[in-house]
Formats: C-alpha cells, sequence, structure tokens
C-alpha cells in the first residue's frame, strides 16, 4: 500500500537523481525536514518493497517501479500548481495546498483537472468570466465575515 510520505521520498529521490546525478540521505533528509535515521528506515523499506536499490555509502536509487511512481507524483504536483493557479488561489497557499492534495486524487480526477486546464488555456474569455465571477463571489462572502475574504 502506498503512502504519502512513500511517496514524497520517492519523488524527492528522483528530484534529486535528475538534478544532482545522485540521491543521498542526508539531501534527502533536508528536504523532507525529518532525520537521516528515519530517511535510512523509509529507504530500507522501499528496498524491501521492490520500489529502490540501498546500498548502505553508496546512495539510492529508484527501480523502474519507483521511479513510475515518483513521475506520476511530480506530474500530479505540476498540475495542482497549475490548477491551482488557473483558478486564481494566491500564490502563497499553492504549495501547502499542492502537498496536501497530490497524495489523494486518482488518475481519473488528475485527467479531469487536465482537462479544465486546458479548457481554460484554450478558451481564455471563459476564464476571465470565471474569475470575474468568482471575485464576485469573493466580494460578498466580505460582510458575512468580518475577518477576511476567503483564500481562493
Amino acid at each position: 500500500m502506498r503512502k504519502p510520505n512513500m511517496e514524497d521520498l520517492l519523488e524527492k529521490i528522483h528530484l534529486l537523481t535528475e538534478t544532482k546525478g545522485y540521491a543521498r540521505v542526508v539531501d534527502i533528509a533536508d528536504r523532507l525536514k525529518v532525520s537521516p535515521s528515519n530517511v535510512t528506515r523509509m529507504i530500507q523499506k522501499l528496498d524491501e518493497r521492490g520500489y529502490a536499490k540501498y546500498e548502505k555509502y553508496r546512495g539510492i536509487t529508484l527501480t523502474s517501479r519507483g521511479s513510475a511512481i515518483a513521475k506520476e507524483m511530480i506530474r500530479k504536483h505540476q498540475l495542482l500548481e497549475e490548477f491551482l493557479r488557473v483558478i486564481g488561489v494566491a500564490e502563497e497557499y499553492i504549495y501547502a495546498d499542492v502537498e496536501g492534495l497530490e497524495h489523494h486524487i486518482s488518475g481519473n480526477t488528475a485527467f479531469c483537472i487536465s482537462t479544465v486546464v486546458r479548457f481554460f488555456e484554450q478558451h481564455p474569455e471563459i476564464r476571465k468570466t470565471f474569475h470575474q465571477y468568482r471575485l464576485a463571489q469573493q466580494l460578498r462572502q466580505i460582510p458575512h465575515h468580518n475577518h477576511s475574504a476567503p483564500n481562493i
């Protein structure tokens, strides 16, 4: 069974390998904000489950199975960032929102989201109408909530 922390780990290993040519426990721990010993334990589990190959002091490589999951997570991450931008989510919320969503959407949901993104790209006039509607809804919310406008 795949879990969000496993998917995050596979994603970080893949991205490090792509950018640096290798992935080390200390680099992964730094990016995930966890201890190196926790990363080592997680990588050993990935190795046991056939997602990665881990050799102490030599580094980590993903198997084709692990690489496929990492690429899927990166694709979902990029898609969700794009979608949230298209619908007008403030930039300061996007990363945290994507991190909360990316592990919980199916392939079918990702396809539907990508369809909405492409539709708005191909129909900028409809996107403009949507943003005008969203802004009107946001302004209607302000008198009911003295705090601030919704973060949408």
